[in-house]
C-alpha cells in the first residue's frame, strides 16, 4: 500500500519537520538566480527593486523570468531526494508508488487526457468569447518558452508532486495512522502554498476553492491508484499546457503563450466548475479504467499496527 510505505518506527514525524526545512531551504537556494538577475536589472537600468509580486513577474522577459523561477525547482527537487533518501532512508519509488517501478503509462493516460481538455475547452471559450482574448503568439519566443517548459515545468510539478501527495502524506500517515488526516492535511496545505499567487490577490480568497480542490483531487487520486503516477501526470499537464497556451497579466506564470487573456478577472462558476463538475468526471474516468474499489477504507480507514513496516 502507497501510504504505509513511509510509516514506520524509524520514521517519527519531527524527521519530517526537519526534511520540510531543507527542502525550504534547498527552494531558497534556488531562487538566488531570480535575486541576481532583479539585481542585475537594477544597477544596469537604474530599476528600483520591487517585492510586489505583479512587479516582480514584469520585471525581466518572460522567458527569462519563467526559467529563473523553475530553476529554484530543480533545486527543491534535489532537496526532496537527499532528505527521502539519507534522513528516512527511504528509495525515492517508495514516495512514488506501490508497484515495483514507475507506470509510465499511468503518467502519460492522465497527461493526455487533461492536455487534451485544456485545449478544447481554451479553444471553446475563445471562440465563445473572442473580445476577451488576443492572440499573443510570436514564433521565436514561443519556441524558447516550450523548451523551458518541456525541461522545467514536469521537474516543477513533480516537485509540488513528490512533497505534497508523496513525502508529506507519507508524514502525515506516520502522525495520524490514519488516511483522511493525509488527504486532508495536504490538501489544505497545498491551497494555501498559492496565498500569494497573482490570481487569489486579484479574485479573492474564494480562488483559495479551487487550489485546495486540486490538491484534494490530486490526493485522492494518489491514495486510491495506491501511486502518484496520474496525479504526476495531470499536474505536468495543467501547468505545461496552460502556459503554453495562455497568459495574462494577473496569472501566477508571465508566458509567450499563444494567448493572452485580457478580460477583467473575476471569480465565478470557471473556479467552482472543476471542483464540483469536472474533477468528479475525471474520477469516474480513472476509477473505471483502473478498477478502483474499497473507496472508503483507502481514503478514510485507519493504517493498523500490523501494517507498519521498513521500507
Amino acid at each position: 500500500m502507497f501510504i504505509e510505505q513511509g510509516v514506520n518506527s524509524e520514521n517519527k514525524f519531527w524527521k519530517y519537520l526537519i526534511g520540510s526545512l531543507i527542502i525550504i531551504l534547498a527552494s531558497t537556494i534556488g531562487q538566488i538566480p531570480l535575486l541576481v538577475g532583479f539585481k542585475y536589472k537594477e544597477l544596469i537600468n537604474g530599476d528600483s527593486y520591487s517585492s510586489n509580486n505583479e512587479d516582480i513577474m514584469h520585471s525581466l522577459e518572460p522567458n527569462v523570468t519563467l526559467f529563473l523561477i523553475l530553476i529554484s525547482f530543480v533545486f527543491a527537487l534535489g532537496g526532496v531526494y537527499y532528505v527521502v533518501r539519507y534522513l528516512h532512508n527511504q528509495t525515492v519509488l517508495s514516495v512514488t508508488t506501490s508497484r515495483k517501478k514507475m507506470d509510465w503509462s499511468r503518467f502519460f493516460f492522465a497527461f493526455f487526457l487533461w492536455a487534451i481538455f485544456t485545449v478544447v475547452s481554451t479553444l471553446l471559450f475563445y471562440f465563445i468569447s473572442p473580445d476577451d482574448f488576443i492572440i499573443n503568439f510570436k514564433p521565436i519566443p514561443f519556441a524558447i518558452l516550450v523548451i523551458i517548459g518541456a525541461l522545467l515545468i514536469p521537474i516543477q510539478t513533480s516537485t509540488e508532486e513528490y512533497v505534497f501527495r508523496g513525502y508529506l502524506m507519507q508524514g502525515f500517515a506516520n502522525l495520524s495512522k490514519n488516511r483522511w488526516f493525509p488527504l486532508l492535511m495536504t490538501s489544505i496545505i497545498f491551497g494555501g502554498m498559492h496565498l500569494s499567487n497573482p490570481e487569489v490577490l486579484k479574485m479573492g480568497n474564494i480562488v483559495l476553492v479551487y487550489y485546495i480542490g486540486t490538491g484534494l483531487f490530486l490526493g485522492v487520486i494518489t491514495l486510491m491508484d495506491e501511486g502518484m503516477e496520474l496525479a504526476l501526470g495531470f499536474h505536468a499537464a495543467n501547468n505545461l499546457i496552460g502556459a503554453l497556451l495562455i497568459t495574462s497579466d494577473w496569472s501566477a506564470f508571465q508566458t509567450h503563450s499563444i494567448f493572452k487573456d485580457i478580460s477583467e478577472p473575476e471569480a465565478g462558476l470557471d473556479v467552482i466548475l472543476p471542483v464540483i463538475v469536472i474533477y468528479p468526471i475525471i474520477l469516474y474516468v480513472f476509477s473505471r479504467k483502473y478498477q478502483w474499489f474499497g473507496w472508503k477504507e483507502k481514503l478514510t480507514g485507519k493504517i493498523e499496527l500490523q501494517e507498519l513496516s521498513n521500507v
